[in-house]
């Protein structure tokens, strides 16, 4: 099929086009480089250099909706930012895709949308976003839903955990495991937000590609993790080992927007998509490293 990927120059979104090329389909990237890197998309691919809140016009039967703001104390600090990329850049994607009668595959995200998580989250379980990140991908989800209602439109969320892997940046926020990675193996100090005991579903980037190629099978909204929970102060722990480390974390105070707890319930996505994670998280960490170390 023809493919535009928005924030395809990004780490999910990168990996997301060499599937769809592996597949023999038609790609297109749209990604203003913000954070995004050029080199990273395959050159088989079409590139725009572009920011989704200009508007644009695609050609194409599905659009992959990857550009965001996805960093959460951003978010806290710049609300105004946050929602201006989140909520009116997906307006701009849905309408260049409405006009092309493409639909739209949205990533928006679990953990920061569900709140506060003691057993894994299905997809309809209660909303309580505890940051403008969520609020305002949970508000992109709305305009999705809204479209699909007022146009007829057969547009489809993909909930995402905490997702990890090769081209993941160490310098966002949310990247913790490259982050952990990067400062073990340079024998930096590496730092654990509050008491290390709060807890996360971390799902395998590649994992996340293939769910989001079997997503235009589905309808609604479909959560994207392992059901797995997981302590950071675990996380620092096996990435350590991976990387034959002995350094202990630092701890830190708490920060504003995060959450204690956060895991999600993947089982739709394996009885309407047939997906289902198929790396465990030290298989993934152990590829993860592997990169790591190529690119170094």
């Amino acid at each position: 099929m023809r493919a535009v990927v928005t924030g395809g120059a990004g780490f999910i979104g990168s990996n997301l086009v060499d599937a769809l090329l592996a597949r023999g389909d038609a790609v297109t990237v749209v990604d203003n480089l913000s954070t995004g890197k050029r080199e990273q998309v395959d050159p088989a691919a079409t590139f725009v250099e572009a920011d989704i809140r200009d508007g644009f016009e695609v050609d194409a039967d599905v659009v992959f909706h990857l550009a965001a703001q996805a960093d959460v104390n951003t978010s806290v600090q710049r609300p105004e930012y946050d929602a201006d990329v989140n909520v009116v850049g997906t307006v701009r994607v849905l309408e260049a895709a409405r006009r092309a009668g493409a639909r739209v595959v949205f990533t928006s995200t679990g953990g920061a949308i569900y709140g506060e998580c003691l057993e894994p989250a299905r997809e309809s379980a209660e909303r309580r976003p505890l940051s403008p990140y969520g609020t305002s991908k949970l508000a992109g989800e709305e305009y999705l839903a809204t479209w699909n209602r007022l146009h007829g439109t057969a547009n489809v969320v993909c909930r995402l955990a905490n997702v990890y892997g090769p081209r993941q940046l160490p310098s966002l926020e949310g990247g913790v495991v490259a982050i952990f990675l990067d400062r073990l193996r340079d024998d930096r100090e590496t730092t654990i937000f509050g008491d290390g005991e709060q807890t996360r579903d971390f799902v395998f980037v590649g994992d996340v590609a293939a769910a989001l190629l079997a997503a235009p099978r589905g309808d609604g909204v479909y959560n994207v993790g392992t059901g797995v929970r997981t302590s950071v102060n675990e996380l620092h722990r096996l990435c350590a080992e991976v990387v034959g480390a002995e350094q202990e974390p630092v701890h830190a105070a708490a920060r504003p927007g995060d959450l204690r707890d956060s895991v999600l319930d993947p089982g739709r996505a394996e009885r309407e998509l047939g997906w289902r994670p198929g790396r465990s998280l030290a298989e993934g960490l152990a590829a993860t490293w592997d990169w790591v170390t190529s690119v170094t």
